[in-house]
C-alpha cells in the first residue's frame, strides 16, 4: 500500500491552513501600516506610529465617554503614572484608572479581567459593566 493515510492528508491540510494563516495576518499587517499622514494629522500619524491610541469623545448609552493622550501620565502621576502609558479615559467626568498590558491591550479598574482592544472599548465595556452606577474616583496613593 503505496497510499496516503488519513493522517498525512490533516497534517498537510493543516499546515497549508496554518501557512496561509500567517500570511494572510503578515499582509494585513502591511497593508494597515500604509503612509503616514501629513499635514494637521501628522501629530496624530506619529502618536499611533508610537501605539498612542487617538482621542475620542462621545456619549455611549447615555454616558459621556472621553479618553485621549496626557503628557503627565495620568491621574497626577505618583508611582502608579506610567501604568496608563500617557493616555486618561473619563465617564462622565470623572477619570477611569486604565493600564495597558505588555501585549497592548487594555485593562482598567472595572473590567481588569477583561483586556480590551482600545481604550475606547475599554471605556464602553465600564459603562456596560456599570449599569447605570457612578464611576467613583479611585484614590492612589
Amino acid at each position: 500500500m503505496s497510499g496516503i493515510t488519513r493522517r498525512q492528508a490533516l497534517g498537510v491540510a493543516a499546515g497549508a491552513a496554518a501557512g496561509l494563516a500567517a500570511a494572510g495576518a503578515a499582509h494585513a499587517t502591511v497593508r494597515t501600516a500604509g503612509p503616514r499622514a501629513h499635514g494637521a494629522q501628522g501629530a496624530q500619524g506619529a502618536q499611533r506610529a508610537a501605539g498612542v491610541p487617538g482621542s475620542f469623545d462621545e456619549v455611549y448609552k447615555g454616558r459621556r465617554i472621553q479618553g485621549g493622550p496626557v503628557h503627565d501620565g495620568g491621574h497626577g502621576g505618583g508611582h502608579h503614572g506610567g501604568h496608563g502609558a500617557g493616555y486618561a479615559v473619563r465617564i462622565d467626568g470623572e477619570e477611569l484608572h486604565v493600564m495597558r498590558n505588555a501585549d497592548g491591550t487594555w485593562i482598567s479598574v472595572i473590567n481588569h479581567y477583561e483586556p480590551q482592544a482600545t481604550p475606547r472599548a475599554l471605556a464602553r465595556a465600564a459603562v456596560t459593566e456599570l449599569q447605570g452606577a457612578a464611576l467613583v474616583p479611585l484614590a492612589l496613593g
